[in-house]
């Protein structure tokens, strides 16, 4: 997308500098916006398809409680769907995702900074290989002894807890898909290529929708998981295509450079997986304190969070990602003023647009009640203050994304993992200590109050890291 400037302007530049300048700072403000090269650009479509994947959320989530109404149905259906893949994104945040977000886009981008396409192609295939090894092992113990282990994470009873076994073991084949999905969505942040990376979770939605819709009727309950896993498998594929119109090609061979880039993903993963894992774990913690609850609990706080996280998607995730091998292609090539001015800009950009976000979604918590179908009058109320809490941890949240990918551009994973550790801990135990007088309430306060930590921790090391790189 670029602007022409009319060719008379540009020979009558010395009499009217003034017009001619303002000219070019459009055009140039235009072209920065519709590249997916730039900052604002990638931000910007990043910005645009997590909206559509938030607004698609919102669409599953109403569908949801119009279909299996929170408080009325007694099988409380929409909370089992959300707890039944806590257990497998544990496995799969912890031993996939953790490799993915830490190392794997910066050692991409190393590839690519230095014009090294083949060994972008051989690190990528060497990684979908291991991990859909070992998250298939993991995956496949899950699903044989979840009976066993379903009591321990969630607190349903009867014809919910059998419900939430059967739902728990379609999702481990679900993240199983994602292995491959995720990290195909590695390569395309890389190549910053965000249309393909972003719009595909918005089909991912759009099956569970579809499922809830027209499956329900013949399926009963599994409707919505069954157009979750179909979502899923397109998901996958339209990812696969992109990359491979992006040049990625299969390559297999015995080089020692990517499988000791193996190695290395596999030393820095370890202090992600504790952060990852006791994010996951937090997460758990919260369905089996609110499955506990009155009926309906699991559901308003995951809606709650849902809205919350929309925001903090749009704005936080989509500046974090679109920043992200831009500051790893810095790092790679030394460029410690250009990965300072990267970080500063994003960071602008994030609290400037989070706070009056923030402020905003308070104001409009009956708004959001109304959408996603919460009819019941102490459901709504209770939704209402929840969301006012989750809040307030939106701009803490979405700087810790950003200060997070600036960390690990630097290859460093073992001070952020014991911050996030920090994070879940704290909000655990506000939790675990205060759901019993306060019920939901406690979950988003411990929330907000490990986020706060998190970020004031990661914002002091990340100073003291780049002070050291660039000595």
């Amino acid at each position: 997308m670029y602007l022409p400037i009319p060719k008379g302007v540009f020979a009558k530049r010395t009499s009217t500098p003034i017009v001619y300048s303002l000219l070019v700072m459009i055009r140039g403000i235009i072209h920065s916006l519709g590249s997916q090269k730039r900052i604002a650009g990638g931000a910007l479509i990043l910005a645009t398809t997590q909206f559509g994947a938030s607004f698609a959320g919102l669409i599953r989530d109403r569908t949801l409680a119009g279909t299996f109404p929170p408080g009325i149905d007694q099988l409380d259906t929409v909370s089992v769907y959300i707890s039944a893949f806590r257990p497998s994104d544990l496995l799969f945040q912890m031993f996939v995702m953790s490799a993915f977000s830490v190392a794997l886009v910066p050692m991409l981008a190393s590839h690519l900074a230095h014009d090294r396409k083949k060994n972008m192609d051989q690190l990528l295939t060497k990684v979908l290989v291991v991990s859909g090894i070992v998250f298939g092992i993991l995956a496949l113990l899950l699903m044989v002894f979840m009976r066993e282990l379903a009591p321990l994470f969630v607190s349903f009873q009867g014809e919910s807890l059998e419900l939430y076994i059967r739902f728990a073991k379609i999702a481990c084949f679900t993240n199983f898909l994602f292995v491959a999905g995720n990290a195909f969505g590695q390569y395309l942040i890389v190549r910053q290529t965000y249309w393909a990376y972003g719009l595909t979770p918005i089909i991912y939605t759009v099956g569970t929708i579809a499922g809830t819709i027209w499956l329900t009727g013949a399926f009963g309950p599994y409707g919505p998981i069954y157009g979750t896993v179909t979502g899923a498998v397109i998901y996958v594929l339209v990812r696969t295509w992109s990359c491979m119109k992006q040049g990625f090609v299969v390559r297999w061979n015995k080089d020692k450079e990517s499988w000791c880039e193996l190695r290395e993903m596999g030393w820095l993963m370890l202090p992600r997986m504790a952060a990852l894992g006791a994010m996951q774990f937090q997460l758990l913690l919260f369905d089996k304190v609110a499955s506990g609850l009155t009926l309906g609990s699991v559901t308003i706080n995951a809606y709650a969070r849902n809205f919350q996280a929309a925001v903090v998607g749009i704005v936080g995730i989509a500046l974090a990602q679109s920043s992200y091998s831009l500051l790893s292609q810095a790092i790679a090539r030394g460029e410690i003023t250009k990965f300072k001015s990267i970080l500063r800009k994003g960071a602008f950009l994030t609290v400037g647009l989070t706070v009056p976000a923030a402020i905003i979604l308070a104001l409009v918590a009956r708004v959001a009640a109304m959408i996603v179908n919460l009819n019941d009058a102490q459901i709504v109320s209770t939704f209402v203050i929840a969301l006012g809490l989750y809040a307030i941890s939106i701009p803490f949240e979405s700087l810790n994304h950003l200060l997070l990918r600036a960390v690990y551009a630097t290859k460093h994973t073992a001070v952020p993992a014991v911050l996030t550790v920090i994070n879940g801990a704290l909000a655990i135990t506000c939790a675990w200590i205060f759901a019993p007088s306060y019920g939901v309430f406690a979950l988003a306060v411990g929330f907000t109050v490990g986020q706060i930590v998190q970020m004031v921790g990661l914002w002091g090391f990340l100073r003291l890291r780049v002070k050291k790189i660039n000595n």
